[in-house]
């Protein structure tokens, strides 16, 4: 009897074990779960520097005239070109899953375009002369259109320009200066490439839309009149490369695949 009991334990416990390992069979794999990629975002605010260079867009033109009579002519004088140096500040926004970025940033740098001429008609040859600058600062707000192509950025930006103006008019005896600071429109655009989650370099065009026209008399030596004149200063172009850390680069957007 305890023969026979202790056979038919082993064939349940053997058929039991069979049936296990037949179910394990049929039974699926479970499925790893899935994995989390980083997506890089240009969402974010910055700060950042540049360095670069600046020119007028065309010649500055002195028109002197005699106090009380209308312009009689009008001559024109090229401007040297500048360094250019200064700041950034600005934040980004991309949504999830698109590549446009919008952004809105603030530049503060230092430019100075300026040149002189002496009127070619008026006698003491060399004696009236005529200057301009542009600078020694200007400033900008802009908003920001991107495309993104991942870690690269192209885009277009624009808004409005500060900019300090002064021309100068210089007769025998005495000079005038007027300066003023003007509020004028800014377009153009850049690249931008993320090389780490936080940095990024840029390189980029800016034109500043200045047409200006500035007048002025001043008292001369020479027979007790006035020498008096008006100015146009015409805009200036700007190109840079700069340098941008992200505030938050670390925490990309994570996407499944």
């Amino acid at each position: 009897m305890k023969k026979i009991l202790m056979a038919t334990v082993a064939t349940v416990m053997s058929i039991g074990v069979a049936g296990a390992a037949d179910l394990s069979a049929r039974m699926p794999m479970k499925a790893p779960p899935p994995v989390m990629a980083p997506v890089f975002s240009w969402t974010g605010c910055y700060i950042g520097g540049y360095v670069g260079g600046a020119w007028s867009g065309g010649d500055s033109t002195a028109y002197p005239y005699t106090f009380g009579a209308a312009n009689q002519y009008g001559y024109a004088y090229n401007t040297d070109s500048s360094f250019i140096g200064g700041g950034t500040l600005g934040c980004n926004w991309q949504p999830i899953g698109s590549p446009f970025v919008l952004g809105l940033e603030g530049e503060l740098g230092y430019l100075s375009v300026e040149g002189s001429a002496y009127d070619p008609l008026r006698t003491p040859a060399g004696s009236y002369w005529a200057s301009s600058k542009v600078g020694d600062w200007y400033g900008m707000i802009t908003g920001r259109l991107g495309y993104s192509f991942g870690q690269a950025l192209l885009y277009a930006k624009g808004g409005v320009a500060f900019v300090g103006v002064e021309s100068t008019y210089t007769v025998p005896g005495a000079s005038v200066s007027i300066s003023d600071t003007i509020a004028t429109w800014t377009v153009g655009g850049g690249l931008e490439w993320a090389f780490d989650m936080n940095w990024s370099v840029k390189a980029e065009y800016m034109y500043i839309g200045l047409d200006e026209t500035q007048g002025a008399c001043a008292s001369t030596t020479v027979g007790g009149g006035f020498g008096c004149f008006t100015q146009d200063v015409g805009g200036i172009h700007t190109a840079k490369v700069g340098l941008n850390y992200r505030f938050g680069g670390g925490a990309p957007v994570m996407a499944r695949y």
